[in-house]
């Protein structure tokens, strides 16, 4: 049983020695993140912070006194791959439980075809499709992100507060994509507002000048719904080239610093993008801020804090049913994740293991917010709009669910 460490940078160094040398059982959790294709960068930023989680849970002792290893895989935010590489850490890797995927169709489809069937939890830390509320999946798909039926709709309330009431829709073909952009369109029109154009485009194309014509000929402001990395920045680059689009309005997968390098700076400061967030003045997130800026990980980076949460809660849950079996994890993930029980903050697995061991309960206040999942696995939370200023993204709280 490795030392439960309370403080101090010296302490946490020579628990992670202790727990190198004494790693003689793991815990392991599959971890199928994007980290090649249309979101590699941003999920780069999401496995350091669930990298983060699983240092500080080794260095506190491990999971019942195990060595805590996520075991990482390129799931490309590809549906196909997704089910290849999860199908892989299940039944060769033998994992516990997944942590991840990124995209909702890799979610969706793994969730589906693989994990549910083998009872599997799939805790994501980013998919937001609201039909991952809808699976039938027994209680084992669970997320630390915020599902696409709130951002969509707090999208349309801003978008139709700044006064805008009416604009063309783009959107890519993909299961999160789409999903949004149909939540967001249905509010928008239930506000009174008007989508003139809705228009559906392919990922990965050369270029997307036919398309920005049709849109432009519907309205100057467009809301958009791609990732950066597979239509967003190009379709952007085009429609600056016409100049008739002048506002657009675009989800997280569009935010990244490709924009601000490429994009023409007088379409840029027209473009204002809603991410999921973390309420800035929450304890848990000051917690999580010094956490994250001691490791050099960005801690208000898109899904960051939720993938820090993913890993730390898996570990929590783990600890609270005292046991890895696959079929008790879903029941543990429920115990932690309040509103009852003693607080925790993000980076306090050996004070949360102490009270579990001693027969407690504990609520984790995440790094991302509440993290209370609801009967179907879902949690509240926030969003912001971001601008960009001086060169760089900055965000604005805009509201709570």
């Amino acid at each position: 049983m490795y030392t439960l460490l309370r403080s101090g940078k010296a302490a946490l160094m020579a628990a992670m020695a202790l727990a190198a040398l004494s790693a003689n059982a793991e815990t392991k959790i599959g971890a199928p993140f994007a980290l090649s294709g249309s979101v590699a960068a941003l999920a780069a930023d999401m496995k350091a912070g669930a990298a983060l989680a699983a240092t500080h849970v080794n260095a506190q002792g491990g999971v019942l006194g195990e060595n805590y290893e996520l075991l990482y895989r390129d799931s490309a935010c590809e549906p196909g791959k997704a089910v290849e590489v999860v199908k892989s850490l299940i039944e060769e890797d033998g994992v516990s439980a997944l942590v991840g995927p990124v995209c909702s169709g890799a979610t969706l489809r793994q969730a589906q075809s693989v994990s549910i069937p083998a009872g599997v939890v799939t805790l994501s830390v980013a998919s937001a499709s609201h039909l991952i509320t809808n699976l039938r999946d027994r209680d084992l798909v669970f997320r630390t992100a915020l599902s696409d039926s709130y951002k969509g709709e707090a999208m349309a309330a801003y978008v139709f507060e700044q006064g805008v009431s009416s604009l063309s829709v783009s959107f890519a073909s993909d299961a999160y994509n789409t999903s949004l952009a149909k939540v967001f369109t249905q509010a928008f029109e239930k506000l009174g507002g008007e989508v003139v154009i809705n228009q559906v485009h392919q990922p990965e194309k050369s270029d997307y000048k036919r398309e920005v014509d049709a849109l432009a000929g519907g309205s100057e402001n467009l809301a958009l719904f791609a990732y950066y990395g597979s239509s967003g920045t190009q379709l952007l680059k085009d429609a600056a080239v016409g100049g008739k689009i002048t506002t657009v309005f675009g989800s997280d997968g569009l935010l990244s610093q490709e924009l601000i390098d490429t994009i023409d700076a007088a379409l840029l400061s027209g473009i204002s993008i809603l991410t999921t967030s973390a309420d800035e003045s929450r304890q848990s997130f000051k917690i999580w801020q010094s956490l994250a800026d001691e490791a050099g990980i960005p801690a208000s980076g898109p899904f960051v804090a939720n993938s820090y949460d993913a890993a730390f809660m898996m570990a929590l849950a783990i600890e609270a049913v005292q046991s890895s079996n696959r079929d008790m994890i879903s029941e543990g993930l429920r115990q932690i994740s309040g509103p009852e029980g003693e607080v925790i903050y993000p980076g306090e697995f050996a004070k949360a293991a102490a009270i579990l061991k001693s027969g407690g309960s504990v609520n984790y206040e995440g790094a991302s917010g509440t993290v209370d999942f609801d009967a179907k696995g879902d949690i509240a939370g926030f969003v912001s709009i971001n601008k960009v200023v001086d060169g760089q993204w900055v965000a604005q709280l805009m509201t709570s669910q």
